[in-house]
């Protein structure tokens, strides 16, 4: 009777413990997302929503996910590094350019007039993301998980523009350090606007131009208010998915390498999604036959003048570099060197 209650104890102690390591492998583990804005339908709807939605069974890990996104939730687009900091939300979606007020060095990726192009951008991208990434750590204890482009930023107007000479005098909504550097220098005064806003902007007059890429002008029914499009590209609109380190500590390194070769083929979707999409958008916007998905409109898309072209180029090494080199090296001051040493490298830039 001894022997069948010692065995019986120590089935039940084995059961625990095999019981035990199974049990915390089964509990979800919860990751808060703050997506983009909703009236970015082909990156929301089409692609970040169903990505979370199938995240756990792509990587295999048992996730509890709430997606949000962010102007459901109230987030200001500036806010996302400090949201990911003080662990508000375990992964966002980062509008880049705007966060620059938080760390200047975020912008360094998308600098106006350095990269106009998309193979550019990926350049310039692959250049620096590892710098960024060690930014990121050591500054709001966060890492990169996408790097990707909305597509070529251009100039959306509630009145006949066909140069940028018409810009003078002009309200422009403008969303990162660099880009109000240029609008300065064209006579133009910059708004700093998040993209929720400037529907109403452009129909009450608080702006008469945007800046902003086709795909997103032409999802948030911009065409509703805008009367013309000067497609001269400025930068590529790049941003980011990125995840705060205590989450990412969450998982084990097996995990962490299925995460990342989700987050990749995310990313790469986002890239090709940039590339197909913006003559679509211009196509839909101007009403062309060429629209096949989406709402027609009837703006005027005007052609970019050569000298449009060359003023970008010629405001890179005015005022772009320089306003960036000074905004950045006084919060860091390895700033300019290592921008120099990996986005300026690959474009053939150097910041003296």
């Amino acid at each position: 009777m001894r022997f069948l209650r010692r065995a019986a104890t120590l089935a039940l102690g084995a059961a625990a413990c095999l019981a035990s390591p199974v049990v915390a492998q089964q509990s979800p583990v919860p990751l808060r997302v703050a997506g983009h804005f909703t009236a970015n339908t082909k990156h929301v709807d089409g692609v970040e929503r169903p990505f979370f939605a199938g995240l756990g069974r792509e990587t295999g890990i048992n996730l509890a996910v709430t997606y949000n996104p962010m102007d459901q939730v109230g987030v200001q687009a500036a806010d996302a590094l400090r949201h990911l900091r003080n662990g508000t939300f375990d992964v966002m979606s980062v509008l880049i350019g705007q966060t620059a007020r938080d760390e200047p060095f975020i912008d360094s990726l998308d600098l106006i007039g350095v990269s106009t192009t998309l193979d550019e951008t990926r350049a310039a991208v692959d250049a620096g993301r590892e710098a960024l990434d060690r930014r990121l750590g050591e500054r709001f204890n966060a890492k990169v998980l996408t790097l990707w482009p909305f597509g070529p930023q251009v100039f959306f107007c509630n009145r006949p523009v066909r140069s940028m000479a018409d810009l003078r005098g002009l309200k422009v909504r403008s969303y990162t350090p660099s880009m109000s550097a240029l609008v300065q220098t064209l006579g133009a005064t910059p708004v700093t606007l998040q993209l929720s806003e400037v529907y109403q902007a452009l129909q009450r007059g608080t702006v008469e131009c945007g800046i902003t890429s086709a795909t997103s002008a032409h999802t948030a029914n911009w065409g509703e208010v805008v009367r013309s499009v000067l497609p001269v590209s400025l930068a590529s609109g790049v941003q980011g998915h990125f995840i705060g380190l205590n989450a990412w500590r969450r998982f084990n390194p097996e995990q962490q390498a299925a995460l990342t070769r989700a987050f990749g083929r995310m990313e790469q979707e986002l890239w090709d999604l940039a590339r197909r999409s913006h003559d679509e958008a211009l196509a839909c916007l101007s009403g062309a036959e060429a629209c096949r998905e989406g709402r027609r409109f009837d703006v005027a898309v005007a052609t970019v003048p050569p000298e449009d072209e060359a003023r970008v180029r010629q405001a890179v090494g005015a005022v772009v570099l320089p306003a960036f080199r000074d905004s950045c090296n006084r919060v860091w001051g390895e700033c300019a060197a290592v921008w120099n040493r990996t986005v300026g490298a690959a474009r053939g830039y150097t910041i003296p």
